[in-house]
């Protein structure tokens, strides 16, 4: 009887993996979305279900991280991966439901080149993260966050850029608005992106 309050081992990484997955699928859906030029009801579903997948990982790391004795690494750090990593495809939701709200139609050369560089950061923050399963990984791993961190600066770059065209060129102050508040979710992606690097870098030095 015993046995039953025992708590079986269960594998983070499974779930880790699981939100990095999702957050390359709301990556690339971003990009599909972007380069169509609009947001359809179809385009929005698909966005909103590949968010709540990343949230129920989310949720069941955090529960099974409450009733867990032995864990792979740092309790703090458990969480704050898991929350990191699900911030990526929530403000990659927030993203595409300001399109659909604002009412954004065409496309815009600059939210492509944001949703390249997002998607870019995303599949390489997986290397990262999918590399923390074998310590003997960690090369590519470091180089990995590496990267996340030179795009994080690319995508710093590219909106102070954007920001500057859009208030010297732009007549509307309405789309003005709306624009600017787009641009810079994009660029808190690449941010969140690079916090998560961050967390995997902090674990590596501790696991060393």
């Amino acid at each position: 009887m015993l046995f039953n309050f025992i708590p079986r081992e269960f594998n983070f990484f499974d779930l880790f993996e699981k939100q990095i997955d999702c957050a390359i699928e709301a990556a690339m859906h971003l990009k599909e979305i972007v380069r169509k030029g609009y947001v359809d009801e179809e385009s929005l579903k698909k966005m909103q279900d590949i968010e709540h997948k990343g949230d129920e990982a989310a949720h069941l790391i955090i529960d099974r991280l409450n009733k867990s004795f032995i864990t792979p690494f740092d309790r703090e750090d458990i969480h704050s991966l898991a929350k990191e990593m699900d911030d990526i495809a929530d403000t990659i939701n927030t993203i595409v439901n300001r399109l659909k709200v604002y009412k954004v139609t065409g496309a815009d050369k600059n939210l492509i080149e944001f949703a390249s560089i997002i998607e870019e950061s995303v599949r390489t923050l997986a290397i990262a993260v999918k590399g923390m399963r074998n310590m003997e990984h960690s090369k590519s791993v470091v180089e990995a966050c590496v990267e996340v961190n030179r795009l994080e600066n690319v995508g710093d770059d590219l909106r102070d850029k954007v920001l500057a065209e859009l208030f010297e060129n732009e007549k509307d102050p309405i789309k003005v608005i709306k624009m600017k508040d787009i641009y810079q979710d994009a660029e808190t992606v690449l941010d969140i992106c690079e916090d998560v690097a961050h967390v995997v870098g902090s674990i590596l030095v501790k696991q060393a």
